[in-house]
């Protein structure tokens, strides 16, 4: 969960924030989410990878099909709930993690927001950023877009407009993620089943937030 809702980062923050990522406190970061696009197809919008005992699994939310997809706003986009995917992801949620350090400090508060059933994916999506960003510590100045730019350009509060790194396609579940390898970046925390598959990266900040608790936030700055 929340792996991937398609983000645009301002180069005047972004840039900052790189260089200090490695002090002491983490530079707080303004970004955009993506609000204004059509809804893409099997991309992490909907979905997210985690670590069960039989290995790494997907979860996703089922939407509703209103006249297809195609060119369907992702604000406009909703979940169906006429299958029971609630309870099905939250025993997936369970069994893979009930043995992590953290799992029953977290476990409630989450199950609260999917519980919450909101109507819109974009609703859920953000409800579920906000809460990983807040129990990891981040430093994030979230916001949303107010019209999509194929060049990555937003406009702040002020109206001047901006420049952004544009993060909405980096990863993508057909593609390997290969980042933080490609930086020499990538580096294991302990996870339940490490001992039986080993230790598995690209998957929801979830995995870490079970596993870390309240290091997550140290893990994080020393990637």
């Amino acid at each position: 969960m929340a792996q991937d809702m398609g983000g645009l980062h301002p180069k005047r923050i972004g840039d900052a924030a790189l260089h200090d990522f490695h002090a002491p406190e983490l530079v707080p970061s303004v970004v955009y989410v993506e609000a204004c696009e059509n809804y893409c197809k099997q991309s992490y919008r909907n979905r997210c990878r985690f670590y069960a005992a039989d290995g790494v699994q997907s979860l996703s939310f089922p939407i509703v099909h209103e006249g297809g997809t195609h060119r369907h706003p992702i604000s406009e986009t909703k979940i169906d709930y006429s299958v029971p995917w609630v309870m099905q992801h939250k025993r997936a949620i369970v069994s893979a993690y009930r043995t992590s350090a953290y799992f029953e400090y977290y476990q409630d508060e989450l199950f609260d927001i999917l519980d919450s059933c909101p109507e819109r994916l974009l609703d859920l999506n953000l409800a579920l950023l906000r809460f990983f960003i807040d129990k990891t510590g981040l430093a994030v100045d979230l916001r949303l877009t107010r019209e999509y730019s194929p060049e990555g350009m937003v406009s702040d509060v002020s109206g001047a407009i901006i420049k952004c790194e544009d993060f909405r396609e980096s990863i993508h579940p057909k593609r390997k993620n290969t980042i933080l390898a490609d930086l020499e970046l990538e580096k294991p925390y302990f996870q339940v089943f490490s001992g039986k598959y080993g230790f598995q990266p690209d998957l929801s900040i979830m995995d870490l937030l079970f596993n870390e608790g309240p290091d997550s936030i140290l893990y994080l700055k020393k990637i």
